[in-house]
């Protein structure tokens, strides 16, 4: 039963702002990538309201893979592949290229930073020409945040120097070395921040 399954509460509150963002931005029918699937909330949400798109979710953490794969059997979706182990760290990646879109959902600031510059280089390999790198979490903004957001890269970096909440021109500047242009910068709730970014090589 689901109700048995690990949850996330911030996955409960930010999947329905995300998936109306994921509307606006995805096409109707391609293959989507996700990164960092965490418990497989958000890509069982998105699958069931995006159903012309495939899912392959993945995860560095086999058991929550496992996870994930129970949560897309006790939903009965038929649009989500069964889950990989994936660290973006990984080259290459244990997946096919040509994805449609990438969707990575409170990652970067939870590891260190070669992982962001991993994953950009990762969707430059991974997706076709126009694809997108959608990122959602918190965000500096030349170095300003909500003391909300300021409190909680303080407490990131207490638990793990190389964690932290990221610049939004850092991020930018690593994207657009790997053929990634910013396109969007949406506000979501709790000062969090959707960025999308197109691959344009």
């Amino acid at each position: 039963m689901t109700a048995e399954l690990p949850t996330s509460p911030a996955a409960e509150r930010n999947k329905q702002p995300i998936l109306e963002v994921l509307q606006t931005v995805l096409p109707a029918h391609g293959a989507v990538l996700e990164i960092a699937a965490g418990t497989g909330q958000h890509v069982c949400f998105f699958a069931l309201h995006l159903p012309g798109l495939r899912w392959q979710p993945t995860e560095p953490d086999a058991v929550q893979c496992e996870t994930i794969a129970a949560r897309v059997r006790a939903r009965g979706l038929t649009n989500v592949e069964p889950p990989l182990v994936l660290d973006v760290h990984d080259s290459p990646w244990p997946v096919a290229s040509g994805y449609d879109a990438i969707v990575c959902i409170n990652m970067i600031h939870i590891s260190p930073w070669s992982a962001t510059e991993a994953l950009c280089r990762g969707a430059t390999r991974h997706l076709v020409t126009g694809g997108k790198l959608v990122l959602y979490g918190p965000y500096l903004e030349q170095g300003e945040a909500a003391p909300s957001n300021l409190a909680f890269d303080a407490s990131l970096r207490k638990r793990d120097a190389r964690w932290g909440v990221r610049d939004l021109d850092d991020v930018t500047r690593v994207a657009a070395g790997h053929g990634l242009r910013r396109e969007h910068v949406i506000r979501m709730p709790a000062n969090n921040l959707t960025v999308v970014f197109e691959k344009t090589v």
